[in-house]
């Protein structure tokens, strides 16, 4: 990603947005207005969509521009087959790898509520998130009653989640509970570390095949903090395959790693008004099952 910091000064008292950002960005008025288009325009910190927004001196401007070739378009669409339960209260899907929970610092198109709602036919909040490269359940609310009850399970740790992860080796020791507070990494922006004045994070995980390239692991987080399953296996000299912001491999061999190598393939969880109990699972996508055949094949019947 591309970052413009920009100040407005007197000189530009009474500038269009989208003009100021193309003249002092050093960049062509057509991609300034794409820049606006998308969201990934800031004026002093608020996102704004507004091209002919005029500016007064001293106002910050920052733009995000997404690097030709770093990333794929937003998705438009969400295939119905990836709806998993639906109801008045909320629906659960099964997110694709690479589609982000909510607006990116380039751009507000393309988020799972967007496309979760275009399928409905009607807005949804989501109340948990998945990282954008991470596939599998997600719960979104369709009221303001089940957003308020479901962000408030999952903040107390009422679900129970069950993720699958490819690591690089295989946690020592291969079965337990992480209990290791994180916090923000100071040196990374947007990374996380195990922190001893951070917030409590437990995992529980163990591992179920493992073989000299790689292991397949289940990990169930007792938290919802960023980046745990992540941070946690990693501290465990495990880190996930396709994660090298935390250690982990983009390459095993002649196996090239797409992503990172997480799935939430089962969560289970009172329902916001019946308080019923729903389970919810997500097969493993395709190319999270092409690496694990490829890493570690499962063990041939006697």
């Amino acid at each position: 990603m591309r970052r413009l910091n920009l100040v407005v000064s007197e000189a530009d008292q009474g500038e269009r947005l989208d003009r100021f950002v193309a003249a002092r960005g050093g960049i062509s008025r057509g991609l300034a207005r794409r820049a606006l288009d998308a969201g990934g325009v800031f004026l002093d910190g608020r996102r704004c969509k507004v091209a002919g927004k005029t500016l007064r001196p001293g106002q910050q401007v920052t733009v995000n521009l997404e690097e030709a070739g770093r990333a794929a378009g937003a998705a438009t669409a969400l295939e119905r087959s990836r709806l998993l339960y639906a109801d008045a209260a909320l629906v659960a899907v099964d997110k694709p790898a690479g589609v982000p929970a909510q607006p990116t610092l380039t751009t507000d198109r393309g988020t799972l509520p967007e496309l979760v709602g275009a399928l409905l036919g009607s807005p949804v909040t989501i109340v948990h998130r998945l990282d954008r490269e991470t596939s599998g359940v997600t719960v979104l609310a369709r009221t303001k009653a089940a957003a308020a009850a479901l962000s408030e399970a999952f903040r107390t740790g009422g679900p129970s989640k069950t993720y699958l992860a490819l690591t690089a080796r295989p946690p020592a020791p291969p079965e337990g509970r992480v209990d290791l507070a994180l916090g923000k990494d100071p040196a990374r922006a947007g990374l996380r570390r195990v922190d001893p004045a951070g917030e409590a994070a437990a995992t529980g995980y163990r591992t179920l095949r493992a073989s000299a390239l790689a292991a397949l692991v289940e990990a169930r987080p007792e938290t919802g903090r960023t980046h745990q399953i992540r941070v946690h296996l990693a501290a465990l000299g495990a880190p996930l395959l396709g994660d090298p912001r935390y250690g982990g491999p983009r390459r095993v061999g002649e196996v090239a790693i797409p992503r990172v190598m997480l799935h939430a393939a089962r969560l289970e969880l009172a329902h916001p008004v019946t308080g019923a109990s729903l389970v919810l699972e997500a097969p493993v996508p395709e190319d999270f099952r092409a690496a694990e055949a490829a890493l570690v094949p499962p063990l041939p019947v006697a």
